[in-house]
């Protein structure tokens, strides 16, 4: 069998107590190795095969499970944060589905969260932002149209931009084209909960400035919004005057 595994944002103890115990047992481990932790295959029992899957193609990867479920062993496809973001999981299903071959998927620690960990932020913060846009700068990998960084900006609400680090400045005038003032808070999280985190606080418009500032080209989250910044509103959950199914309100 194949478990699709997610790594986590970094440190090899993000990842969830399924996981770790999934990857203790696998007699296979496809690791993505470009990003997951190399720590995380210490865990990994004698005589286990890990092979870095960032130099394979897709039809490589299909072969290597094909070869150990023909010879009964089990498959660990450990991703980078939570498989079912920019993991290229789906076509890899579909081809075991396509196989006949049995798989489940463990979630993970995604590097949105992790940043949010590491920046002591929160992204729905009541009378700033109740809406969350996960997306990515247009690059060598299009986007459709209609999920431009420009019309996604218009929402104004926060968001947190994968892989275009290396794009910051780019970045940061279509956020602005978009309807972000210059002003808008941002961050630069760049390899979260790794020993080297960076952790970079500028606004939408300083953000290629504060990229190239810090050197960071990759392996970074780019977080927007005015969550990062002071105003907020009080939750309501916790207000001693909001009645909630659990207490009454006390004044």
């Amino acid at each position: 069998m194949v478990h699709f595994v997610g790594a986590g944002c970094g440190a090899p103890d993000l990842i969830t107590v399924r996981g770790a115990r999934l990857l203790a047992k696998a007699d296979l481990v496809l690791y993505t190795g470009s990003l997951v932790n190399p720590a995380l295959l210490d865990d990994t029992k004698p005589g286990c095969e890990a092979r870095n899957t960032a130099r394979m193609t897709l039809e490589e990867v299909l072969a290597a499970i094909e070869a150990a479920e023909a010879a009964g062993k089990m498959t660990v496809r450990l991703h980078t944060g939570d498989p079912s973001l920019y993991s290229a999981i789906r076509e890899q299903m579909d081809a075991l589905d396509a196989r006949g071959i049995a798989y489940d998927v463990t979630p993970g620690v995604s590097s949105f969260c992790g940043a949010a960990a590491a920046l002591h932020a929160e992204y729905t913060l009541p009378g700033v932002s109740q809406t969350l846009i996960l997306t990515r700068m247009a690059g060598r990998t299009p986007v459709p149209d209609r999920e431009s960084i420009r019309r996604l900006a218009a929402h104004r609400s926060s968001m947190a931009i994968f892989l275009s680090a290396s794009m910051a400045a780019a970045l940061s005038s279509e956020l602005q084209a978009g309807g972000y003032p210059p002003d808008t808070p941002a961050a630069i999280a760049c390899r979260v909960s790794f020993p080297d985190e960076q952790l970079v606080r500028c606004t939408v418009g300083t953000l290629g400035q504060a990229a190239q500032q810090a050197g960071i080209t990759r392996t970074a989250l780019i977080l927007v919004g005015d969550f990062l910044g002071a105003a907020y509103e009080r939750s309501k959950l916790y207000d001693p005057a909001f009645s909630t199914g659990w207490r009454e309100a006390s004044k």
